[in-house]
């Protein structure tokens, strides 16, 4: 017996618009990039395998093919959902800017630190269904998330200005390379 991998459509393009919106940012690009996946979903339904992954680790393999495929990767453009609400006591210019801090801390990840935080926080995947993904085993996917999140916790502790921050990262990446 197959599962159909679309059966619930509407879990399945919240979680790729997720995941999308977290790798290039929330708008006409994940939205496109939605509708790229779903269309080749749709194609290759045939193919899904339900011993190999869950339905929504199968769409999101898809996605990042379709991310790749676009070229939309480019280093330092990272979106997070700008769909959160403000609380009444927070100050809306400090959210503003912890969440620019914040974009620019990711971007100083590295690429694969910042493919498992989408995949994670950004289509919701468990770390089983992220390790199946990636052909990982579950605990090195649950280590290399708490090193990424240890990392990007170092970078939003430091206290600088964004700006400042990514100026010694960059000038530190220089150094490394001689």
């Amino acid at each position: 017996m197959r599962r159909d991998p679309l059966a619930q459509p509407e879990e399945a393009i919240r979680r790729v618009y997720a995941y999308a919106a977290y790798r290039i940012g929330a708008g006409a690009d994940a939205e496109d990039v939605v509708s790229e996946t779903i269309e080749r979903a749709l194609r290759y339904r045939d193919s899904y395998d339900h011993r190999k992954g869950s339905p929504a680790g199968w769409l999101v393999a898809i996605a990042s093919h379709v991310i790749a495929d676009r070229g939309r990767e480019a280093a330092g453009r990272v979106g997070l959902d700008d769909a959160d609400e403000v609380s009444s006591g927070e100050d809306l210019a400090a959210r503003s800017e912890r969440r620019l801090d914040l974009r620019q801390a990711v971007a100083l990840l590295d690429e694969r630190s910042r493919h498992l935080l989408a995949l994670r926080y950004g289509a919701d995947l468990k770390a089983r269904e992220i390790a199946e993904l990636l052909e990982l085993k579950t605990n090195a996917v649950e280590v290399a998330l708490h090193r990424a999140l240890e990392r990007l916790r170092g970078l939003m502790e430091e206290g600088e200005p964004a700006g400042e921050r990514r100026g010694v990262a960059l000038a530190r990446e220089a150094d490394s390379r001689g």
